[in-house]
């Protein structure tokens, strides 16, 4: 099977069941966001720590899946704000554990078990105050960021590939990601606008059309600077990919490191202008 061909499927697939977890019930929401937490940080892990600290590596994992929960039951089932606190339990036993920790390298270690919680966990664990609208859920908003993000990718690699690759054209960021060029970034700007427009005028993005497109702007940013910061990882740490997890397309933090960055930009934005409550 060619490479195209494999990831064509593999990423059609994976989309199938991320719409059917999205769309169907909060049940299936949270298994996919757990699910994905767990296997984000697992890899960001492997990349940068490998098997040492083992202890804080599971109290980290640990920490992430409370932190969700606890955000999933105050957004869905009205748990008093006050019981987020809780998550600090298992946030802090993880750094006390370090105290105990005999492998050489354990502080260095520790910051990265540490920025795997605040890169991953504590990021998409914001994705409750999305999926979730007055206790009740309804998915649809989430539903529009992953839209917005996946052809913003879309609209940057198609028309990056096609006119940003010629000799004199302007680099991204080329110490970090050789490829991504300055008429990428404005194509998937523009196409990510575009989308945003069609989202509004369909109704599936229930804001006035102004603040879509601002969302828009927001959010292909964010994104493009997840995929940036974890080429900087990848980079650093010498590894083309987070993973193997989806055949064509590398490690589950591969395909959502975009969604990172911009989802709680644009969580934010909604917030302070009155359309995320």
């Amino acid at each position: 099977m060619n490479n195209l061909l494999q990831r064509t499927l593999s990423g059609a697939g994976f989309i199938v069941v991320m719409l059917a977890c999205l769309l169907l019930n909060q049940w299936l929401f949270a298994a996919l966001v757990l699910f994905m937490t767990v296997t984000m940080m697992l890899e960001f892990y492997r990349m940068s720590i490998g098997k040492r600290q083992r202890a804080g590596q599971y109290l980290a994992l640990f920490s992430g899946v409370c932190l969700f929960c606890l955000q999933f039951a105050i957004a869905g089932f009205g748990l008093p704000v006050h019981f987020a606190a809780l998550a600090l339990v298992p946030i802090l036993a993880t750094m006390i554990s370090a105290i105990f920790a005999k492998e050489q390298g354990a502080v260095a270690d520790y910051a990265y078990i540490l920025t795997g919680l605040i890169y991953i966990a504590a990021p998409l664990s914001l994705s409750n105050q999305v999926a979730f609208h007055g206790g009740h859920f309804g998915a649809s908003l989430l539903l529009c960021f992953f839209i917005l993000i996946w052809c913003s990718d879309i609209g940057a690699y198609l028309l990056g590939t096609a006119f940003g690759q010629k000799e004199n054209s302007r680099k991204l960021a080329p110490h970090i990601s050789p490829k991504k060029s300055w008429v990428g970034f404005w194509s998937g700007m523009v196409t990510c606008v575009l989308v945003a427009l069609a989202l509004c005028l369909v109704g599936l993005l229930d804001i006035p059309v102004l603040h879509g497109c601002a969302l828009a702007v927001i959010v292909h940013c964010g994104g493009v600077c997840g995929d940036l910061f974890e080429s900087l990882w990848k980079r650093h740490f010498g590894v083309k990919d987070s993973g193997n997890l989806i055949p064509g397309h590398g490690g589950m933090l591969d395909r959502f490191d975009s969604t990172l960055i911009a989802m709680p930009l644009g969580a934010l934005y909604l917030s302070l202008t009155g359309y995320l409550v």
